[in-house]
């Protein structure tokens, strides 16, 4: 059964409900298609699995669609991905063969969908050669970034660049990741959804059940990073910060996540990670199905500290789940994390192993502190960070598309 917006109320406040109901009546009926490259796995797909449906209720017709491909397609569009976020990667004229042809049998399977549609949002680079292969389409296209390419691997960045410029529009996260385009660049902030199984209170039972089920003490502090398994998330930065406080306070590590279909280099990286932990009983490497959610809620309620390390990010959801659940976060100090994670207040920034260490065994040795900030934390997400919010950003950049503004930028 799909949510409704009343089931918000309680949580976002009424207010933020009737704004989004007279938004929703000055788009009502129009057609909006989503495009991404996942069902599962990742915060784009979990972002998309709530907003459709809201739509929805909202009268606007909306779907998700979702482009298909083989592995070697799937390892360039990792590349591509990984040369956005700065890294030097070398693409073959083959590799972007690969992947323009996969756009275009994309395209003869969506065609119709997407030409008929008045708003379609293509999300990251995967799906972007469409805008080209869609040559009737009637409506306003926008491309958005979900991930950090503040300072790109140029080679990659101009390649791309001359793909998505004839967008209509394009949503960046974050100020810093607005590269220069021909056409008007809003902002909106990513959220979560408070309601969701990832996301919900839990019985105490649930609770001491996955304690149980992954043989966590309960009489030893616990840190926890939930995350994808890629490189730039920096599990073994995580690992080496997790040895450095166990020298002086006995504690255990979680790193739990799971693979995505458009990540090929998850399976390398767990290969790593698993290495790094053995020998090493205190170290819980979780590979954990795309289903998962409560599971991972749990393991963030029983958290005492929570981790997100990441090298690059886009924003981050597992951060803004974990202040959700009233827990302060200590967060690589980049990209969107930057926007979350508020030092003294909601958690603290970090650049090494080292600093995360060090972090950690304050928020152990000060438990009162630890409380404040938690509470802090979870304001901060009620206040910027629901999908409500989200949601809103949306229709009012879809109404501006549809009436013709020229603004060239929210800020949220």
């Amino acid at each position: 059964m799909e949510k409704s917006l009343l089931m918000y109320e309680a949580c976002a406040g009424c207010s933020a409900i009737r704004q989004l109901r007279m938004l929703g009546e000055k788009l009502s009926g129009s057609r909006v298609v989503h495009v991404n490259s996942t069902r599962e796995g990742g915060g784009v797909a979990e972002i998309l699995a709530w907003m459709v449906p809201l739509m929805r209720d909202l009268g606007i017709d909306a779907s998700w669609e979702v482009i298909r491909g083989a592995g070697d397609f799937f390892s360039v569009t990792k590349s591509i991905h990984n040369g956005l976020q700065g890294f030097p990667i070398s693409i073959s004229q083959k590799g972007w063969e690969t992947y323009h042809g996969t756009n275009e049998t994309n395209a003869e399977r969506l065609r119709s969908s997407l030409e008929d549609a008045e708003i379609v949002v293509i999300h990251d680079p995967q799906p972007a050669p469409l805008l080209n292969l869609c040559e009737g389409r009637k409506g306003k296209w926008v491309w958005r970034a979900h991930i950090d390419i503040s300072h790109p691997y140029l080679p990659v960045w101009k390649t791309l660049r001359t793909i998505v410029k004839g967008y209509d529009a394009s949503i960046f996260s974050m100020p810093q990741f607005a590269l220069p385009l021909p056409h008007p660049q809003y902002l909106v902030t990513p959220s979560i959804d408070p309601l969701s199984e990832k996301n919900c209170d839990l019985r105490p039972d649930e609770l001491e059940a996955v304690r149980a089920r992954f043989g966590l003490d309960p009489s030893r502090p616990l840190l926890v990073q939930i995350s994808r398994f890629d490189r730039f998330k920096d599990p073994l930065g995580v690992i080496d910060a997790y040895r450095l406080v166990k020298k002086v306070q006995p504690v255990q590590l979680v790193l739990a996540g799971g693979g995505a279909t458009d990540d090929p280099e998850g399976a390398e990286v767990l290969q790593e990670v698993m290495e790094a932990a053995k020998g090493d009983q205190d170290i819980h490497v979780l590979l954990l199905p795309p289903d998962a959610h409560r599971t991972v809620n749990a393991l963030q309620r029983v958290a005492d500290v929570i981790i997100q390390k990441s090298l690059r990010e886009g924003f981050g959801l597992t951060v803004t789940e974990g202040l959700w659940k009233g827990k302060p976060v200590i967060g690589g100090d980049t990209g969107g994390i930057r926007k979350q994670v508020v030092d003294y207040h909601t958690g603290f920034l970090v650049n090494t192993p080292e600093g995360a260490a060090h972090r950690i065994r304050f928020l152990l040795h000060h438990r009162e502190k630890m409380k404040v900030m938690g509470e802090k934390a979870r304001e901060f997400v009620r206040e910027n960070f629901l999908l409500t919010r989200h949601l809103r950003d949306y229709l009012i950049l879809f109404h501006a598309l549809l009436s013709g503004s020229r603004e060239p930028r929210i800020y949220v």
